[in-house]
């Protein structure tokens, strides 16, 4: 299976890439997936901190390898190695910068500016710049010149408070949620920017932090709090504000039923046999049943632990009730609906090697929104680029055949 190749709605956008790790490498990889020309700067030595962060590697065609946390977050960009130290790599960075539509950088607070290289400057040589700033606490604020990490950032947020068992400790979200919103709203903020650039022909600077966007979505724990005054706990899997919505045990395998309405909750009783308890005034409303949690779920779970989770599901579906089971990622991966929404995308290299991919979940006009070839090896493009600055050419054309 191949990623399709015809026009993207950013074909031609150009993006200079000077970010690192995780949050600006997702929005540079998001606007590669819509077709932008992205042109990853990185270190000489070693280049983004990701490259070693494994096992598991992929093997480059090259030689050498890189892990597999780069690769889900670099498809579809080149990459050149360059170093800001030098003045040979400082004057190709500006070229580059010159001519850019969007810089995404994530150094700390001034980090680029002994370099000419914060917005101020870039400014000066691009006006029409969309210059995103990527940090752990935002420009301004008492803490504005600490690093960010995601790990932090999810205990200082309040979404570890919010994760875990109820007796247990807090717990830290599987992905680097933090960093991942971040690149999401970065986007977002990038494509508004871009939008009101057309109409005014004005730049912008964004100032995205991984704290502000921790606390943004915080969503409905947020507001629970800020209308009661009362800091939500951790229920484990179980959902705050609506009940039963939380996992079951089914004689073979934890499945979720998410029950949203009276209705709802009405034929789950009669599908496990409890028919007559929604008419139970302890539990014949939403606001009954969040009361009267713990003597109910003990009566739900009695009668999912006697079914098998194929027949419980089955029988919940025909009932109209929303459920579904508990995947480890090679169930998640063989699901049909996965398979048949193409998640999975194989992205081939000039070499014929191919690279596994997850594609963005954008699908515009019936074609899914993925780059067309895997990550870069650290400085596959440099010489490419070079030699087109060197010659008084256009770098952002460098690559025709795959942008957009």
């Amino acid at each position: 299976m191949t990623a399709s190749a015809g026009t993207k709605p950013l074909a031609g956008l150009r993006v200079l890439e000077l970010a690192r790790v995780l949050a600006g490498p997702w929005a540079g990889q998001t606007l590669a997936d819509l077709g932008a020309h992205v042109i990853k700067v990185e270190r000489p030595e070693g280049g983004d901190e990701t490259r070693t962060w494994g096992p598991p590697f992929v093997a480059g065609s090259k030689g050498g390898a890189s892990a597999a946390y780069f690769h889900a977050t670099n498809r579809g960009k080149k990459s050149i190695a360059l170093s800001f130290d030098q003045p040979a790599g400082l004057n190709a960075v500006l070229a580059l910068a010159k001519d850019a539509d969007v810089i995404i950088e994530n150094f700390k607070v001034g980090g680029l500016a002994k370099y000419g290289l914060d917005y101020a400057a870039i400014k000066k040589i691009n006006p029409r710049v969309i210059y995103c700033s990527i940090t752990g606490f935002g420009q301004t604020g008492p803490y504005a010149s600490r690093a960010g990490y995601d790990y932090i950032v999810q205990g200082m947020g309040g979404i570890m408070d919010l994760t875990g068992a109820p007796d247990g400790e807090p717990q830290k979200i599987g992905v680097a949620f933090a960093d991942i919103f971040a690149g999401v709203y970065s986007t977002v903020g990038i494509l508004a920017a871009l939008n009101s650039r057309n109409a005014t022909g004005e730049g912008a600077y964004i100032d995205m932090a991984l704290l502000d966007t921790q606390v943004s979505v915080l969503a409905n724990q947020g507001m629970n709090y800020l209308v009661s005054g009362k800091p939500p706990r951790r229920l484990g899997n179980a959902h705050p504000n609506i009940v039963p919505y939380q996992v079951f045990t089914a004689a073979d395998r934890p499945i979720i039923i998410a029950t949203g309405n009276d209705g709802q909750f009405a034929r789950v009783c009669e599908v496990l046999g409890l028919s007559g308890l929604e008419a139970d005034e302890r539990f014949n409303t939403n606001a009954h049943r969040v009361a009267n949690r713990a003597a109910l779920i003990p009566l739900i779970e009695a009668e999912t632990a006697k079914r098998s989770s194929v027949d419980l599901l089955a029988a919940l579906e025909a009932a109209g009730v929303p459920a579904g089971p508990v995947n480890r990622l090679d169930q998640t991966f063989a699901d049909p609906q996965v398979i048949a929404r193409q998640l999975r995308q194989d992205l081939t290299r000039d070499d014929g090697t191919s690279v596994p991919a997850i594609r963005s979940p954008i699908v515009m006009n019936g074609e899914p929104c993925v780059a067309t070839v895997p990550s870069p090896e650290l400085g596959e493009h440099t010489s490419d680029i070079l030699d087109l600055l060197a010659e008084g050419g256009d770098p952002w054309t460098a690559f025709p055949k795959d942008a957009g």
